[in-house]
């Protein structure tokens, strides 16, 4: 009876992960933004070394002299069920790193800017074992400190969880513009290249704690990195039938 029973919450657990895995269609827009000039990121938080610069209707981040990585976030939050899209092309190609934050918040709920929550200034262990939760995927890996990784990670924070061991992001060393989008419903996670999927997990809300819901949508960037980013927008994900 025992075995039984284990056997149909093992049933049970795979037919809600099965059901939080179906494909999404964009729904309302909740969020547009063309990143074409400064006024457009009024209100966004850079962290770190990070500096911006607006050229061609493209945002240009990167952190001068190398000084240090750095973390740009999205003011508004966004709830647990999105769709998030944006453009992206590498203006050095010869190294970097590009990570997407999402579903994040502080441990007790703090909105994510909160002054309540402790100062960070892009010290990566600040984002995955500090004082906030979120999820966050490598999308480009090419770190002077791991040449030419190339392989895209999701981890689960805070923690630092690696999750999944994905496909090869953003191609190394391509000056391409590529299109990068990131759907969230419940937890089911994918994030796609252009037209191909390099993310695609489920967090069955169990083995590290809690699925993430709403939260803010931050870019970080390692030092040695120079990307330009347009056209960020964010809809609602609704399931398709």
């Amino acid at each position: 009876m025992k075995a039984l029973h284990s056997i149909l919450l093992l049933f049970t657990l795979l037919a809600a992960v099965a059901a939080n895995a179906q494909d999404c269609s964009k729904g309302a827009l909740l969020y547009s933004n063309t990143l074409a000039a400064p006024q457009d990121t009024t209100g966004w938080k850079m962290e770190g070394h990070g500096q911006l610069v607006f050229a061609d209707g493209w945002m240009h981040m990167q952190s001068a002299n190398e000084a240090g990585h750095h973390v740009l976030w999205c003011p508004q939050d966004f709830p647990e069920n999105f769709i998030a899209e944006w453009e992206v092309q590498n203006h050095h190609p010869e190294a970097g790193l590009c990570i997407v934050f999402f579903s994040a918040k502080g441990l007790n709920g703090e909105d994510i800017l909160s002054e309540t929550l402790p100062v960070r200034n892009g010290v990566f262990k600040q984002y995955t074992k500090g004082a906030i939760n979120n999820y966050h995927i490598s999308y480009y890996a090419d770190g002077e400190n791991q040449p030419e990784r190339g392989t895209a990670n999701l981890r689960k924070n805070k923690g630092f969880h690696k999750v999944q061991a994905g496909e090869a992001g953003l191609p190394i060393n391509s000056t391409a513009v590529h299109q990068v989008r990131l759907t969230k419903h419940q937890g089911h996670i994918t994030l796609f290249i252009d037209d191909r999927k390099i993310i695609d997990w489920t967090d069955d809300g169990q083995k590290y704690g809690d699925v993430l819901g709403s939260g803010k949508i931050g870019f970080r960037q390692m030092k040695w990195t120079h990307f330009a980013y347009r056209n960020f927008q964010v809809w609602e994900a609704v399931p398709e039938p």
